[in-house]
């Protein structure tokens, strides 16, 4: 069940060593706490993805729900979650303007499709610390 249906929920590949240090980035920047997160692969997760119809096999990428409101994926889901970080994040909003839509997650498929070879994969998902886990909702 969802903690606090206010927040933005990121969904992310669990096992992904880019993705959880990806997600460890988000959560130090997080600094007004808009996030919450869940692993694509979690109960939770999959709930959310079906309630989307978002099919969690052709699925390999971030996530960014927003509740009641709308979802993003890819290098819109990215470029949402940098203008919510504040400070000099929020200048990469500016593909959003300068880049089709179309070129920005032929990169992102591109690198989405490389990051077990190039960051490696974990066996199963990590345990958020103590702190941490008021954040993650499949915690």
């Amino acid at each position: 069940m969802e903690k606090e249906t206010n927040k933005k929920i990121i969904l992310f590949d669990g096992v992904c060593n880019l993705c959880n240090n990806s997600v460890q980035f988000v959560i130090k920047r997080d600094t007004k706490n808009v996030f919450q997160f869940a692993s694509l692969q979690s109960d939770i997760g999959m709930k959310l993805l079906a309630e989307r119809n978002i099919d969690p096999n052709e699925t390999d990428s971030i996530v960014l729900i927003e509740p009641n409101i709308a979802y993003y994926t890819k290098s819109d889901a990215a470029i949402e979650i940098a203008k919510e970080l504040g400070g000099g994040w929020q200048l990469l909003s500016v593909f959003d303007y300068i880049l089709p839509k179309s070129i920005r997650d032929t990169i992102y498929d591109f690198i989405a499709k490389n990051r077990y070879k190039w960051f490696g994969k974990k066996e199963a998902c990590p345990l958020p610390t103590p702190e941490q886990k008021a954040k993650f909702l499949d915690a």
